[in-house]
This record gives structure tokens, C-alpha cells and sequence, in this order.
């Protein structure tokens, strides 16, 4: 049963292949691969736990290798991507004012959610009281407690972000990896404008070098995005086939009441589109394929490349604009996962301390979560992190997070999707206001990804 149902999935895949060489619009791949995904799950919900097991276990080797893929050349793409739009720029004044234009939506989005979140669960009456705790929810209710008390400050966190080794930041490791290499980034690409000054042929030479760089990374990426569908493919349907779902029957007035906070944040996403008159409708059509890999990948670090190439190729956004925006999103307002899952977990623990929610803690809790959405790593299990550091800044006990563990994966995947929403959106309007935006690109229905590598 094993090996037919391994030969089923390669049918599938094989099926997607014949799909893309017959040049099949690359948004009509994503939804096949969904589709088939969702069908393939359920019919191995109807083995046995020992034969779905070991079946995902081979199953899922094509989207764990996809998104290995992904998250290799993330560090390589915000690097360089950004030390180009420095440089090319002649100046570093207008990365200055994309910055701050970026800051200024990603962290006046994740306000914004983390209101969305606390109305939401104050709604539907969330409360933890009376939630039954089994085993291995105590175990890691017992594992968060200790973690919130070895866990460093806010401050630590923020200085964190200036690493002390600059190579080590470079390998990606460490929570505040993504914001260490944006300014390593930045120093690199202001510096390079100031050789300019004093000893132009070498900065010419630095130039020439990086620009270089820069084409065979944007180039191998768009390699790996051709093999999105297969990569969807693989993840949903282990997602499918391996979901915890009497955990989520137990707990569904929480996913309920989860999906409706995001999906009211999608909402706002669309309304500050409108806002900067642009066609919400043109926007879900266009990240339709990035917010699908989102969704079934659970990682807005590994969705970077994709979320910069639909901004730059179907969107209209400089590369200036769509890597720095998009690079900061991944750590800092995730609407979802730092805004959203936060809020609603402060108001369901408030009733087990005998405390109620006021206006002034509410208001409180809002500008606890948005300082507290920067660094917040952009990768399985930042919600839990996020969580942890809320509920502690306000004194609150964290265990509440260890009764939710059954279904974090399906909680996961929207707020993922959340997350990456937010960063173009941010990008988006950033572009719009700092000058960096073609509209025509962004309204023509025609432009999708340039499959460059393909063409060759």
C-alpha cells in the first residue's frame, strides 16, 4: 500500500509536469496542485496511521526538499538584492525613506491586527478556564514556562539585530538573522557609494562584481520557483493526511474565531489597497501563487523569494522596494502570527487571574504586541515565541500556549499566509509613496513570472 501510494503521488506530479510544459498560466498549476493535494490527503486518511505515516514519510521529501531550496537563498537574494538597489540608486537618502515608509506600515498593520485579534476573541467569549490540559499538553505547557524564564529582554532582542560576528550572520542562524543581514546589506551598499568619493574604479569594480552577483541569484531563484506546484503538491497533502483532527474538534471555537481575525485582517489588507487605489481583486490574482505556498509551507522566510518576485515581475515594485519591505516583514509586524495569535491569547488567559479587560489594558496589550512584533523570526514556531514574550511583558501566565499545540499546524498555515500578505501589501504601499511603483505592470493582467531559465 506504501508504494501505491507513493506511484499515486508521482502520477501527480507527473501530471503537473505535462500541465507546465504545455505552458498552463502558473496561477491554474498552484490550484491543480491544491486540488489534487486536498484529494490525495483524504484518501490517506483512509489507511491506517502506521501506512499514512510511513506513505508522508516519502511523500514529503519533494516539499521539504523545495523549501530547503527556498530558505538557502534567502540570505544570497536580501543581500544582494538590497546592496543593488543601494548602489544603483547613486544615493542612500532613498533607502532611507523606503525604510522608514516600511516600518511605518508593517507596524501600523500589526496594531491594527493585534486589535482585530482582541476584538475577535472578546467576541466569541474566548477564555482558557476549563480547557481540559492531557499529557502532552502539560509536558509543553512545562517546556513554555521554562522558556519564558530563560527568555531574554525586549532590548536584548533589539540589539540583537546588530550581530557581533557578521559572517556568522550571514549562514541565517540566530532569531534575528534576517534583520542582521538587511544591515549588513545597507553598511555594504552606503559604503560602496562612499568609495565612490575617493577611489571611483574600485567602486566600479565592487559595482560591476555585485550586479553580477545579483543576476545569477535572481536566476537560480526563479529556477526554484518553477518548481512551486510540486512543492505545494508535497506539503499540502502531508498537512492533509497528517492533521491532529480530533484535536481540532476540541478546539474549534478557538480555530473559528482564528480564521475569522484573519480573514477580517485580509479584509483591511484590501481596504488600504483601495486606499491607495489599487484594485484589490488584481492583488488576490497575483499573489494567489505566494500566499498558496504560504499557506502550505507555514514559513514567511521560506516564501521570500517568491513574495519578491511577484512584487517586482507581477506588481510593479522596484527591487529596491520589494527586498528591503519584504525582508523586514518577515521579522518585524507579522500580522498574523506577532499581532493576531498574541492578542487573542492575552484575552483568553485574563479570566484565569481573575482579571477583565479594560480599555486601558487593551490599549496597553495593542503597543505591548506591536513593540514586541519586531524580531519575531518568521519561521515554524514564531507565533509560539511571540506569544511567550506578550504574555510575559504583561504578566501573564504563558502555559495557555501548550493547550493549543493540537492545532498550531492548521492555525499556522492562514497566519502564515497572513503574514506574507502584510509584507506586499507594506511593499505595496511603500513603492506608492516613496515613487517606486509601475502601475502599468501592476494592472496588466499579462504579467506573471519571467521564466528565464526555462527560455534557455
Amino acid at each position: 500500500m506504501i508504494i501505491l501510494n507513493v506511484c499515486i503521488f508521482l502520477s501527480g506530479i507527473v501530471g503537473l509536469f505535462i500541465l507546465q510544459r504545455k505552458k498552463v498560466s502558473f496561477n491554474i498549476l498552484v490550484l491543480s496542485a491544491l486540488a489534487g493535494a486536498v484529494g490525495f490527503g483524504v484518501f490517506l486518511n483512509l489507511f491506517d496511521g502506521e501506512t499514512a505515516a510511513r506513505s508522508l514519510r516519502w511523500i514529503g521529501i519533494v516539499g521539504s526538499i523545495y523549501v530547503r531550496l527556498l530558505k538557502m537563498m534567502v540570505v544570497p537574494l536580501i543581500f544582494v538584492s538590497i546592496v543593488c538597489a543601494i548602489i544603483n540608486q547613486k544615493s542612500g537618502r532613498q533607502m532611507g525613506r523606503i525604510a522608514a515608509w516600511s516600518l511605518v506600515f508593517l507596524l501600523g498593520t500589526a496594531a491594527i491586527a493585534a486589535t482585530v485579534g482582541g476584538l475577535t476573541a472578546m467576541s466569541f467569549h474566548l477564555t482558557a478556564e476549563g480547557i481540559a490540559i492531557g499529557e502532552s499538553e502539560a509536558h509543553t505547557t512545562h517546556s513554555l514556562q521554562d522558556q519564558a524564564g530563560n527568555m531574554g529582554l525586549l532590548e536584548d532582542t533589539i540589539v540583537g539585530i546588530i550581530p557581533e560576528n557578521p559572517f556568522y550572520a550571514m549562514t541565517g542562524q540566530g532569531p534575528n538573522a534576517t534583520l542582521s543581514v538587511v544591515l549588513i546589506a545597507c553598511l555594504v551598499g552606503v559604503g560602496i557609494i562612499g568609495v565612490r568619493t575617493y577611489e571611483p574604479e574600485q567602486a566600479e569594480l565592487f559595482t560591476g562584481w555585485i550586479n553580477a552577483l545579483n543576476t545569477l541569484v535572481v536566476e537560480i531563484v526563479m529556477m526554484i520557483i518553477m518548481l512551486t506546484p510540486y512543492g505545494i503538491f508535497s506539503l499540502m497533502t502531508s498537512t492533509i493526511a497528517g492533521g491532529d483532527f480530533a484535536g481540532i474538534l476540541k478546539l474549534m471555537k478557538f480555530v473559528i474565531a482564528s480564521y475569522s481575525a484573519i480573514f477580517l485582517m485580509f479584509l483591511i489588507h484590501a481596504l488600504i489597497l483601495t486606499m491607495l487605489r489599487l484594485n484589490p481583486l488584481t492583488y488576490c490574482k497575483k499573489a494567489l501563487a505566494t500566499l498558496s505556498f504560504a499557506f502550505t509551507s507555514r514559513t514567511s522566510a521560506g516564501t521570500l523569494p517568491l513574495t519578491v518576485r511577484a512584487l517586482t515581475e507581477k506588481m510593479g515594485v522596484s527591487g529596491g522596494v520589494a527586498n528591503l519591505t519584504a525582508s523586514l516583514g518577515v521579522s518585524i509586524g507579522q500580522n498574523g502570527c506577532a499581532a493576531i495569535y498574541p492578542a487573542m491569547l492575552v484575552v483568553m488567559v485574563l479570566p484565569t487571574v481573575g482579571r477583565s479587560m479594560t480599555p486601558g489594558f487593551f490599549l496597553v496589550m495593542v503597543l505591548t504586541i506591536t513593540v514586541v512584533s519586531i524580531g519575531i523570526a518568521g519561521v515554524g514556531g514564531g507565533a509560539t515565541f511571540a506569544g511567550i514574550m506578550v504574555l510575559s511583558a504583561l504578566g501573564l501566565p504563558v502555559g495557555i500556549a501548550g493547550l493549543l499545540i493540537a492545532i498550531e499546524p492548521l492555525i499556522d498555515m492562514g497566519r502564515t499566509a497572513l503574514n506574507v500578505s502584510d509584507g506586499m501589501v507594506s511593499a505595496l504601499g511603500t513603492a506608492r509613496f516613496t515613487g517606486n511603483f509601475n502601475k502599468t505592470v501592476y494592472d496588466d493582467p499579462k504579467a506573471e513570472f519571467v521564466d528565464k531559465a526555462a527560455r534557455h
